[in-house]
């Protein structure tokens, strides 16, 4: 007999189960299919900007819009060719780095997030672009050394590396040699001119790497980097302030704007509101050093702030 009930009890419940099933099935907890263009997100070849791509694409798919991201490599020109051929129409970005990209280094940057987003839109209007919110979050160049470097020669600032530092080599991005926040920027801020000695590597584990076997003296990263901390490295302080806002900001086409208007920016400008230094490090630590995959990071951050 109890055999017998316990068949009973179980088919019972086999058949709630199927039941809530059917109901979960049903999609009541997901959101409506939003009709539309097809959003393409470009993430440009470095860890931070695919993690931040995902955060995107997760934030959205999860409020019905249609969603994938595109790798378009390299660096921010490229990115651009692939707004200017429909491949992508959204993108993360750094407000001050793309305003001088765009202004071919003409230094109207400053520290200020909205004012420098403002001068950005001015010159994004002319691509069929638009920038929303930026975030709290800041990525700018970050100019390293190891801790014996620092100790031996007595550098911890920019300004002491001036004085002290014309014959180390320097290791980046390419695109250091023309950034206004790289050698440019060394040079019109600090007078320091280390174009001779530079060696263009990349934003990331070739520079890292440099930089470990002394290859180079200096390693421009960026600030968000988690390798920095791990390493015991010194992020040489800015002293003389001539890095401006490169908060991060979602910059979208205007064809995207129009078709959804403030369904999309409203995500998109949430994300912003949540988004923080703190949090782009310890993901970057995440990518770079627990080498996790960057939707998994992205699905985390999100979970974590209720998207």
């Amino acid at each position: 007999m109890r055999k017998h009930r316990n068949r009973v009890i179980g088919a019972s419940l086999l058949a709630f189960a199927l039941l809530g099933a059917a109901c979960g099935d049903s999609g009541d907890d997901a959101a409506d299919p939003v009709e539309g263009p097809a959003i393409v997100i470009g993430a440009q070849d470095f860890g931070e900007s695919a993690i931040l791509a995902e955060i995107y694409r997760g934030a959205l798919e999860a409020e019905g819009f249609t969603v994938s991201v595109q790798a378009v490599g390299g660096f921010r020109d490229l990115e651009m060719a692939a707004f200017e051929s429909d491949d992508i129409n959204l993108a993360p970005e750094y407000a001050a780095s793309m305003l001088e990209f765009l202004n071919e280094n003409a230094g109207e940057a400053t520290g200020d997030a909205e004012e420098t987003t403002d001068l950005l839109n001015g010159y994004l209007a002319e691509q069929g672009l638009v920038a929303l919110e930026p975030s709290d979050a800041v990525d700018t160049n970050a100019f390293v050394v190891t801790e014996e470097t620092s100790e031996s020669l007595g550098i911890g600032s920019l300004s002491e590396l001036a004085a002290n530092g014309a014959d180390l080599v320097l290791g980046g991005p390419p695109d250091c040699e023309t950034n206004p926040f790289c050698i440019p920027g060394l040079m019109t801020t600090y007078g320091l001119d280390m174009s001779a000695n530079f060696q263009p590597l990349d934003a990331g584990q070739v520079t890292v790497a440099a930089l470990e076997e002394g290859a180079i003296d200096v390693a421009v990263l960026f600030s968000t980097s988690g390798v920095i901390a791990d390493r015991e490295w010194v992020l040489l302080e800015d002293d003389q302030q001539m890095l401006a806002a490169d908060n991060v900001v979602p910059v979208i086409t205007t064809g995207l704007e129009e078709a959804y208007g403030d369904g999309l920016a409203d995500v998109l400008n949430d994300i912003s509101s949540r988004l923080t230094t703190d949090a782009l490090t310890e993901m970057n630590r995440r990518y770079d050093i627990d080498t996790e995959d960057a939707d998994v990071i992205a699905a985390d951050w999100l979970a974590d702030n209720d998207f």
